[in-house]
């Protein structure tokens, strides 16, 4: 009996031994990072996400709800190992692309998660179409792993109710673009689509809708330990029954636009065609005037060396025309 049972103890003593050594051992790989909890608590390195620079665009509100503990993070590597009573999170945190119309709660929303819908200003219901890349923070994996049940439900839902309500609200810049025009001073209209009409303002400026998503979307590492990169909206099509109307008003605007051009391409033209030909005849009333300009200085100085001078430069120009001349008529005095 006292062998039976020293059997069983040191079977389970051995069974213990080599749980803990196979389950204890762990790498983690380069695009991974993990943390270990401990009875279910993670192990923390004090402070909260309030120290961190990631939380300066939250409101004194927000910071309320959002300060998480920071964790000690292990990197890649390996092996490592851990009790029997401690587990090993692990979380990825290379880049990855979604769809702006993915849903992870519903795979048939969104038109299959293909097109994401959303109402213009002027009260058109338009298709987005456009990619979004995030990766997790490794400054915030409590929200991450811990705080957050779906992290990637609540970006996906923050961000599309930040891009509806940029959609919804969204005005171009002030003014058409204007570029030099070849008369000093002037300017023409470049062509471009109908202003006013929210579907080509927000086609023409699709850079700076990206531009502001990144801005608001700047918190989301604060908020869900999960960092937007970058949003890239590729399309905008708007319903099919105004798409041709659309396309109707753009062409007779870019039409009209492109007239306008050539009119003041014409007119720019025609008035340097002018300005040269002024230029042109001041250079030949110089050319002419000069001669005389140099002729009056030099009687100037002819005159200066004497009262007598000028009678004899006079006589020297006249013989030199006599000698040239076929035909001499004087003048007889009575």
């Amino acid at each position: 009996m006292p062998e039976i049972f020293f059997g069983i103890v040191l079977g389970f003593l051995a069974y213990l031994v080599v749980k803990i050594i196979l389950t204890g051992i762990y790498t983690v790989d380069q695009n991974e990072r993990a943390v270990i909890t401990t009875f279910g608590r993670a192990e923390r390195i004090g402070g909260t996400t309030l120290q961190d620079p990631i939380s300066e665009g939250l409101t004194d509100e927000e910071k309320q709800r959002y300060a998480y503990p920071q964790l000690r993070i292990i990197g890649a590597g390996g092996p490592y190992f851990k009790l029997p009573w401690q587990r090993v999170y692990k979380i990825t945190v290379a880049t990855q692309t979604l769809n702006i119309a993915f849903d992870p709660e519903s795979p048939s929303a969104n038109r299959n998660n293909q097109v994401l819908e959303a109402v213009t200003k002027d009260q058109l219901n338009t298709g987005l179409m456009g990619q979004l890349r995030y990766t997790v923070s490794e400054r915030n994996l409590y929200a991450t792993l811990f705080a957050v049940k779906n992290p990637i439900a609540h970006v996906m839902g923050y961000f599309v109710s930040i891009l509806r309500e940029r959609i919804a609200n969204f005005d171009a810049p002030a003014g058409p673009v204007l570029t030099d025009s070849v008369v000093p001073g002037g300017s023409s209209v470049e062509p471009t689509t109908v202003q006013g009409i929210s579907i080509n303002d927000l086609r023409k400026n699709l850079r700076a809708l990206n531009e502001q998503m990144d801005t608001e979307c700047a918190t989301s590492a604060a908020r869900y330990g999960i960092r937007l990169d970058a949003a890239l909206i590729t399309s905008i099509d708007p319903p099919e029954q105004v798409e041709s109307a659309l396309a109707a008003i753009n062409t007779a605007h870019n039409e009209v636009s492109s007239d306008i051009s050539v009119a003041q391409a014409s007119a720019d033209q025609r008035i340097v065609q002018s300005k040269r030909a002024v230029e042109i005849e001041t250079l030949k009333a110089q050319a002419e005037v000069e001669p005389l300009n140099w002729l009056a200085a030099q009687l100037g100085e002819l005159r200066k060396n004497g009262p007598s001078a000028l009678p004899l430069y006079l006589r020297n120009i006249r013989l030199a025309l006599y000698a040239k001349a076929s035909h001499i008529i004087l003048e007889m005095k009575k």
